[in-house]
């Protein structure tokens, strides 16, 4: 597995880049990829099917002109931002038998998760359907999504470890869905950080996943592919 520990300008960017390893690992059989980045800035993404006027403080979010996306897998509207660390997968069917059924998946790539963060003191657990949450307390550290192609998956998640969670509850609706560990829990109550520098994330996640060091840059084809990606319709979202 190919490591990349690629953070891109723009939080648009960031989000297109990994479709971008998605598709041409669907095109052209590159093989697998882990990623790393994080935004300099803080921005909203909306799941595939997340409504914009339902899940943000629209209000807020002009005032302080932070950028709303919508990402092409599903999953929850979540915040982006300086502290949070962005984790990609990009996975093949064909080796990895498991992934073929979603839930034993999200099983499976998230137990990895979950062992490196043994590793250096973080105690966590698998909370159904995509989160990872400390054990002391049942906070919530970690939420994924997939986007799933007809030989690789896509998935994606987040690891808080230095984040203003007060900037959550300020952009941020409380969800419609939300899993049944949450407890109705308001944002401030319900997400924490862990108290782990992002390099430590980042060496031990690498080794869970047996992820060789790569690329810190993309490659010509990869940014093809992005500037065209760049035109499509439908991902940035007019907040007026």
């Amino acid at each position: 597995m190919l490591l990349k520990n690629i953070s891109l300008p723009t939080p648009l960017e960031n989000i297109l880049y990994d479709n971008v390893l998605l598709e041409l690992a669907e095109r052209n059989g590159q093989g697998e990829v882990l990623r790393f980045w994080e935004s300099g800035q803080f921005f909203v993404v909306l799941g595939r099917i997340s409504r914009l006027e339902q899940d943000v403080h629209l209000a807020n979010v002009r005032r302080d002109h932070v950028p709303v996306l919508r990402r092409a897998s599903g999953g929850g509207t979540v915040l982006q931002g300086p502290g949070c660390l962005n984790y990609s997968l990009v996975l093949s069917k064909d080796l990895r038998p498991q992934l073929a059924d979603l839930k034993r998946s999200y099983q499976w790539i998230l137990g990895n998760v979950i062992a490196a963060l043994q590793k250096i003191g973080v105690a966590a657990a698998f909370r159904p359907l995509s989160d990872i949450a400390l054990v002391d307390g049942e906070r919530k550290i970690s939420g994924n999504a997939q986007k799933r192609g007809r030989k690789f998956i896509l998935h994606h998640g987040t690891l808080l470890y230095n984040f203003d969670l007060n900037k959550i509850t300020e952009y941020l609706t409380m969800p419609r869905d939300i899993p049944e560990y949450r407890n109705g829990r308001r944002h401030s109550d319900f997400v924490a950080n862990i108290p782990v520098q992002a390099q430590t994330l980042k060496d031990d996640l690498a080794g869970s996943f047996q992820a060789s060091r790569g690329a810190e840059k993309i490659s010509s084809e990869e940014e093809t592919s992005l500037r065209q990606s760049l035109t499509l319709p439908g991902i940035t979202m007019d907040i007026g």
